[in-house]
């Protein structure tokens, strides 16, 4: 189960906030005993690209082998 202060991926695009599939975040709410999360995601030097809630299916855990990879925000 994914819980608060984890990173996870978000797997679908959320053009409205700028966030794209791939895009790593940090747990800050966990909503309904994990059907939904509230999810920070930060640029790599800590400003906060958004805030979103999400349901699980929009979000995975981090995987053991993955690396994270850069892409510019507008």
């Amino acid at each position: 189960m994914i819980k608060e202060f984890e990173p996870v991926v978000l797997t679908r695009d959320l053009p409205d906030f700028g966030l794209q599939a791939g895009d790593v975040g940090t747990v800050v709410m966990v909503h309904a005993g994990g059907r939904g999360f509230e999810i920070e995601f930060t640029t790599l030097t800590g400003e906060t690209v958004g805030v979103v809630t999400v349901s699980a299916e929009d979000v995975r855990p981090v995987g053991k082998r993955e690396i994270a990879h850069v892409r510019e925000v507008a």
